[in-house]
């Protein structure tokens, strides 16, 4: 390396350490992350025909009626766009197939990325997720059946990204910051937030294939820098400095193995009330939360007749509020922590129950007041804002008590909510398929109180903020030797 190269990265060093970059990465990589998921959440209102049939009947004929329709941009230029005559069945078959794939890589990805690397799982996650992306409009216009075979291989490869990134927080961030990393996962949050009234606007200028085409090239970019600045482990990057790799090797000790485990102890792991609590409370938090995410553009269109661009805008903001939230609680929680004021344990279940009560009772104001518009999206920009806080809570609390476990134990985690996403989905549209009216939306309203405030329930009962004695089990015999990529010990810098 040259000595302009060298200077180059020492200047680099002083303003961005590798953990920064890793942060500010993960943290668009999760906003990308959700971009590519809902961009159909919001496309969807514009693809398919206002008076489209809803005879079940056609559920598997595809779009071979698919009509063109027309709308003029604010410039006044008429965009003509193929719209397709899908009901409400498969209206919500095409949201809820993205769960198919996505329930799939959950477990394997979390486990794939404790042995090989997050990183690199992470990063594929998302290239492929791209790729597919940009092909979604041509899918749609082949055939319904297509377009839900993509969406099914983009949720199999979206689905290994989040358990992947507890892996690469237990070998980059120390154990009193990692709340704030978390907080990262919840960019996702933001990333909605952005995604929806852009793809309001994009629609109304260029038609619904824009966003897709929009979303994936900015998935790519971000693929060629995930790839190029960020390393697996502290030790085999190499513009890392000794001073911040021995901070973070010392911090982290020996609670996350030098070695990868060569093997999961199953049956301490599945028999942890400790670990239910994060399964059970993830799974119905979740479903409250997607039931949300994929049905608030469509409630806002039949009930509080927003126009797309509306949609769009108002639909991003109880996104928006989340992210906050998460950050600053996440900052909060780690602050307690750190000063002793209170236990880890005491401190997940606390930002937990205010996370999932907060919305629980929201939507019980919902079911009354929901028919307002002004009182629907503030109620649902304050659900989601409260949401936000469980980063602070139950979502990095595998880090807490098996980080070399955590990738396993979110993936186990998602599993299970991903049968509620797709459970969602199919709920909504049988409770609106013949009648679209408030009082259908009031019973999901009451089904979404019920479930947020069961998960906290579940979790402060169960949940621990302690490290499991199962978290370093003894290797077994002629497979020992499976390590992380060091090259060299961890603390061979002292």
């Amino acid at each position: 390396m040259s000595n302009t190269e060298k200077g180059g990265l020492h200047r680099v060093r002083e303003y961005l350490s590798c953990r920064q970059v890793l942060n500010l990465l993960t943290m668009l990589g999760f906003m990308l992350n959700y971009a590519l998921r809902v961009n159909l959440t919001i496309a969807i209102v514009d693809m398919v025909r206002p008076n489209a049939s809803e005879s079940i009947n056609s559920t598997l004929t595809g779009n071979a009626t698919a009509g063109n329709s027309s709308s003029s941009s604010p410039d006044g230029v008429e965009v003509f766009e193929e719209r397709f005559p899908w009901d409400s069945y498969q209206t919500n078959f095409v949201l809820g197939s993205f769960f198919w794939g996505y329930i799939l890589t959950e477990l394997p990805g979390g486990r794939l990325a404790e042995l090989i690397g997050g990183v690199r799982v992470f990063g594929h996650s998302m290239l492929w997720a791209s790729l597919l992306t940009l092909i979604t409009p041509l899918a749609a216009h082949i055939n319904y059946v297509v377009l839900i075979i993509v969406r099914v291989v983009l949720g199999f490869m979206l689905g290994a990204s989040w358990p992947a990134i507890h892996p690469v927080a237990a070998v980059w961030i120390p154990p009193m910051e990692r709340s704030k990393f978390m907080s990262n996962m919840m960019a996702s949050s933001l990333g909605a937030a952005i995604t929806m009234p852009v793809c309001g606007y994009l629609i109304s200028v260029a038609g619904w294939a824009s966003v897709f085409y929009l979303t994936g090239a900015v998935g790519l970019v971000w693929s060629l820098c995930w790839f190029t600045f960020v390393y697996e482990t502290p030790a085999t990057h190499p513009r890392i400095s000794a001073e911040e790799r021995r901070e973070i090797e010392d911090a982290i000790g020996t609670s996350t193995s030098k070695k990868r485990p060569s093997h999961v102890p199953w049956g301490q792991l599945l028999s942890s009330p400790a670990v239910w609590a994060i399964i059970s409370c993830h799974g119905l938090a979740v479903f409250g939360f997607f039931t949300v995410v994929n049905q608030l553009p469509t409630f806002m269109s039949q009930i509080l007749h927003f126009d797309i661009k509306q949609n769009g805008l108002f639909s991003s903001l109880p996104y928006l509020g989340k992210y906050v939230m998460a950050v600053a609680s996440s900052y909060l929680a780690d602050y307690l922590r750190k000063k002793g004021t209170l236990s880890t344990t005491a401190t997940r279940k606390l930002f937990t129950t205010f996370a999932l009560v907060t919305p629980g009772l929201l939507m019980i104001v919902q079911v009354f007041l929901g028919y307002d518009a002004t009182w629907s999206v503030t109620i649902f920009s304050l659900a989601l804002f409260a949401h936000g806080a469980v980063t602070a809570g139950y979502l990095g609390n595998g880090l807490d008590i098996a980080p070399n476990f955590g990738g396993t134990i979110f993936g186990l985690a998602n599993t299970l909510s991903s049968f509620g996403g797709f459970l969602s989905t199919w709920m909504v549209g049988a409770l609106t398929y013949h009648d679209k009216s408030f009082h259908q939306w009031q019973i999901v309203f009451w089904i979404l109180a019920a479930t947020y405030i069961s998960a906290a329930v579940v979790f402060v009962v169960l949940g621990s903020g302690e490290l499991q004695p199962w978290n370093n089990p003894p290797e077994r015999k002629k497979i020992s030797d499976v390590t992380q990529e060091e090259g060299v010990p961890l603390k061979s810098e002292k």
